[in-house]
């Protein structure tokens, strides 16, 4: 996008109706990627596609993040498992952020894929935080057993996401490059 993350005066980017529908078909697309994939624990494209919306949208790439987030909430329930999904895919979100914007490709296609493999080898560390505070009513002795105990899901989740994470590159380039195609004809 070209100028679609340039404050408006009053330092608040605008966002357009087109921007909306793209960032809800994204989110929409992010929820709909994992429930086609649930048969496969701790596999699916959320990772990927949270860092493609970082890369390409920038700030509003956080807004079909939300999307994905309250969709979760609508078809499987608000509940306390939930919770941390608020703040679990904006760390990676942010992380992605830190990522110089013009990397070579080379680079990017290694950079990313180590990236989101992270996140998902982190994802039950990063989820214990809220499990310590909501479930175990704030005792942290068993925070480091929980996240023992869970560590071969998020191994499974880490190789799943950085397998899936060469995918980053790619349908960044193409998103930029649908972006980019928008922007010329106006429309």
């Amino acid at each position: 996008m070209t100028d679609g993350n340039a404050p408006k005066k009053g330092g608040r980017p605008h966002i357009s109706t087109r921007e909306l529908s793209t960032f809800a078909m994204l989110g929409t697309l992010m929820f709909l990627s994992k429930q086609v994939m649930e048969g496969m624990p701790n596999v699916h494209l959320l990772g990927v596609l949270t860092m493609v919306c970082a890369i390409v949208y920038r700030v509003k790439g956080l807004i079909p993040v939300y999307v994905f987030i309250f969709l979760e909430g609508v078809f499987v329930g608000f509940s306390l498992w939930w919770v941390p999904y608020l703040y679990i895919w904006a760390v990676l979100w942010g992380a992605t952020m830190l990522l110089p914007k013009k990397m070579h490709p080379a680079v990017a296609c290694v950079v990313y894929p180590i990236v989101c493999g992270l996140h998902g080898f982190a994802y039950g560390t990063l989820y214990a935080p809220a499990q310590v505070l909501l479930w175990f009513g704030g005792d942290f002795s068993k925070m480091i057993p929980w996240i023992a105990a869970g560590f071969p899901y998020d191994a499974i989740h880490g190789f799943s996401n950085l397998a899936l994470g060469i995918l980053v590159y790619p349908l960044s380039k193409l998103l930029f490059m649908l972006e980019r195609r928008y922007d010329r004809k106006g429309a």
